[in-house]
């Protein structure tokens, strides 16, 4: 796909662009409705076509759960584990900016089948849930309170620590907007032992000292918006003394580890990030 079309889709997720102007602009791009509309089939998501792991299965225990956040919201999460009762390590699972979706309800299971406690906490929570429409799920995105919204992700963390399964040991992983979010609770969490941000914008260079946790950061190559930042982080992680690994993948665009979005998804990138994420919590959570 024209590399053009992509930067603008993104644009389209990450900027305040109407759905009009996108049209308008693909339009132009494509030179036709007919090509327009099999450009947006290819970047919108698929999402069954892309479950990897299916709602029904007979290792894995899945659950609607809530519990008290900030300011008396009542948060919503998605609590998946496997089947077999023993003391695990725990992961929030943290969504893009459109809510928690079926896609990362999916990458959520996955994390239970790895042997962990994994935990998809919905953002959207105070506003009744995650809607099926996404362009609504991004305007909700973006009227939520920043403090309470972190307050919100510490609450799930607590939430997994305080778990029978939990061996106290947690995580967190986060796409997108989520990957800002992960980078973010490796600030406000002394007891986080792992974060993971996937294409995620970096927090403020003077919050760095404050960073406990293992990072690991995973970076399109040709997601410019993103990585504008990324080696100023890296050399703040240096000199603070955190303990991080940072990858560039090349040749590979923003929100490459989203199978259900064919033309950014990248399947050997994403497998290769995935193998490291697990053997990060395999050292960390365990």
């Amino acid at each position: 796909m024209d590399q053009r079309i992509i930067n603008l889709f993104d644009e389209y997720t990450h900027a305040p662009l109407s759905r009009k102007e996108f049209m308008e602009r693909l339009l132009k791009l494509t030179g036709g409705t007919a090509l327009a509309a099999a450009a947006l089939a290819a970047l919108e998501p698929g999402y069954a076509q892309a479950a990897s792991i299916p709602q029904k299965n007979d290792e894995l225990l899945m659950e609607d759960v809530t519990w008290p956040g900030a300011d008396g919201v009542t948060m919503k999460g998605y609590l998946v584990h496997p089947k077999s009762k023993k003391k695990r390590g725990a992961v929030v699972v943290i969504h893009e900016n459109r809510g928690l979706t079926p896609h990362i309800k999916d990458v959520t299971r996955r994390v239970a089948a790895a042997g962990y406690l994994a935990l998809g906490v919905d953002a959207l929570s105070g506003f009744g849930g995650t809607p099926a429409n996404e362009d609504e799920g991004r305007a909700l995105i973006g009227k939520l309170d920043p403090k309470q919204n972190l307050q919100n992700y510490l609450t799930g963390l607590a939430y997994l620590r305080r778990h029978p399964e939990s061996n106290g040991r947690t995580g967190c992983m986060g796409f997108c907007w989520g990957g800002a979010m992960a980078n973010k609770l490796a600030i406000a969490d002394p007891a986080l032992n792992a974060a993971v941000a996937y294409y995620g914008t970096q927090p403020p260079v003077s919050d760095v000292p404050s960073i406990k946790a293992r990072l690991l950061l995973h970076y399109a190559g040709l997601d410019e918006r993103v990585n504008a930042g990324k080696d100023a982080y890296a050399a703040a992680l240096t000199a603070a003394g955190i303990k991080f690994d940072q990858y560039v993948y090349e040749g590979v665009n923003h929100a490459f580890n989203n199978d259900s979005s064919p033309a950014r998804y990248n399947a050997e990138a994403a497998k290769l990030a995935w193998d490291r994420t697990l053997k990060l919590f395999k050292e960390t959570l365990s």
